[in-house]
């Protein structure tokens, strides 16, 4: 509580006091009791009210978070050229008097919802798109009164200079939205078409002494038919790029299965051609054999007899051969038990 309000305040407790005092000093006298020096108390008393109240008159105190236009009944133009600024002013008691004005950062709200906005009911401005759709926006204004600029305020708008800004933003923001289309709208050119109407009314308030800090597109809604046809749309947005997705899956399984049978299919001709060059490789070498056995047997011609007969049974003595056949083993051998076999013809 600052002290102006308290002088105000003990003013009015002295003029309570001081009424207080007179009918006491009247209830007496009329019992025929008067009070000594009754009539001079009420009036050193009214005095003291009365320069209790133009002192509290005259003091004025203003917040950090307000500036005071003073209007004047002794200046020439009805107000002071200087708003008060903080503190405690002094000012003419009873000729003139102080209007406050905020200069605290104020949010002005537009909105569809009935308990969100500065009216009550459905305030959101209602604009039309370059391709004629109708669309509802809601917007918040966040600005504040230029303390250089409180005088000029007070002489053109006073306190209507929330109309100002509820009219400049509904007229600024429908003339954004004609300039493109509903996708854009929502789309790619929705910052930039809020980035325009945040420019113009910026200008717009700044020339009428109020700043804008900040201008925020709550939410963009559209008629029912165009919001039904847009669900539509999307579900079959969707729909195609469902559809798109399953066939390139079928195309990715496709390429698998390709990549697999020629896999397999490289696999079984490298795996023939290998066992090609491995019989080819083991008929070569056969030949080569047979080749140094038949220049073996050339030179040697009873080594195959040899061969033969080592590879005979141990417990063989005599073999049977058809009578018209030459003798295949022509000398005799002797077993351990000094008995020659015998060959028959």
């Amino acid at each position: 509580m600052d002290i102006a309000t308290i002088l105000k305040g003990f003013a009015g407790f002295v003029w309570l006091g001081w009424l207080a005092i007179l009918v006491f000093v009247m209830y007496n006298a009329a019992k025929k009791t008067p009070i000594k020096s009754g009539r001079s108390i009420i009036i050193i008393v009214l005095v003291f009210a009365l320069v209790m109240t133009t002192v509290s008159s005259g003091l004025v105190f203003t917040n950090p978070q307000e500036r005071g236009v003073v209007i004047s009944a002794v200046q020439p133009q009805g107000y002071r050229s200087e708003a008060l600024q903080p503190g405690l002013s002094w000012i003419i008691p009873f000729a003139e008097n102080v209007v406050f004005y905020p200069i605290s950062q104020q949010t002005y709200t537009m909105s569809i919802a009935a308990s969100e906005g500065a009216i009550q009911g459905d305030d959101s401005i209602a604009a039309r798109t370059l391709d004629g759709q109708e669309i509802y926006v809601d917007a918040s204004v966040i600005f504040s009164i230029d303390p250089t600029k409180v005088l000029f305020v007070h002489i053109n708008w006073q306190n209507t200079y929330v109309d100002l800004i509820r009219a400049q933003v509904r007229g600024i923001i429908r003339d954004a939205v004609s300039q493109y289309s509903v996708d854009q709208v929502v789309s790619s050119k929705r910052f930039a078409m809020v980035q325009d109407v945040e420019d113009n009314l910026r200008g717009k308030m700044e020339e009428n002494g109020l700043i804008l800090y900040d201008f925020v597109m709550r939410n963009i809604a559209f008629s029912p038919e165009y919001a039904a046809s847009v669900e539509q749309k999307q579900i079959a947005e969707q729909q195609a790029q469902q559809a798109e997705l399953v066939v390139e899956q079928k195309k990715q399984e496709a390429e698998q299965a390709r990549q697999i049978a020629k896999g397999v299919a490289d696999a079984a001709v490298t795996r023939a051609t290998g066992e090609a060059q491995a019989r080819l490789i083991q008929a070569e070498a056969e030949a080569k054999s047979l080749q140094l056995i038949a220049e073996v047997l050339k030179n040697n011609p009873n080594l195959l007899n040899y061969q033969y007969i080592t590879n005979l049974s141990d417990d063989i003595n005599v073999m049977l051969v058809p009578s018209d056949s030459p003798f295949i083993l022509p000398f005799p051998q002797t077993d351990g038990s000094g008995a020659s076999p015998t060959v028959v013809p």
